[in-house]
């Protein structure tokens, strides 16, 4: 999103309110971006306070008024990757209730795989730009600076995400005819 470069610079200059304007321009936004990385209504909340957070105490930092919302952005992602490693090392069940789960899932008949679980799928850079490009349509230019990874490199995960996706939506829809 274009900001008024003259708010940036009030937020950069340590004008409170400038930057919470800012913030409220982009939080739907940002809730999204979050949501569609962690998945959960809660993580995503807690990975945009983090970053707004972060983003305030850095403000000061930012050199090109006119990449604020791309500066933004990255440090929203750059939290959700952690929220995620944080999530991984937790064990949420004892063994053998993860068991018995596991037993009691192999008599579930399967529903199809839908976009969202599929997205899930791809590996992390893969997703990030499937989301920002497809869900957000930011041009890759903008993509490759969220990323910090040159255009080319954005076009292959582009064209490789879709290609597993389209792999995986054909596979859970033969194994479901399979089923039923």
């Amino acid at each position: 999103m274009e900001h008024d470069i003259s708010i940036v610079q009030q937020a950069i200059a340590g004008d409170k309110e400038a930057f919470e304007q800012l913030l409220i321009l982009e939080e739907e936004k940002l809730f999204y971006t979050a949501l569609s990385y962690v998945g959960q209504k809660e993580d995503a909340l807690d990975a945009i306070q983090e970053a707004a957070c972060k983003a305030y105490l850095s403000v000061g930092q930012l050199k090109q008024p006119e990449f604020f919302s791309t500066w933004l952005f990255r440090i929203l992602i750059h939290e959700c990757y952690r929220l995620l490693k944080k999530g991984q090392k937790m064990i949420p069940y004892e063994e053998r209730e993860l068991l018995n789960r596991l037993q009691q899932e192999e008599n579930v008949v399967v529903n199809p795989i839908d976009l969202s679980e599929a997205i899930k799928q791809l590996n992390h850079s893969q997703q990030m730009a499937i989301i920002l490009f497809y869900y957000y349509d930011l041009p890759m230019k903008d993509i490759s600076e969220v990323m910090e990874k040159p255009v080319s490199t954005i076009k292959t995960y582009l064209h490789r995400g879709k290609k597993q996706l389209k792999r995986e939506l054909e596979r859970s829809v033969t194994f479901n005819e399979k089923v039923i």
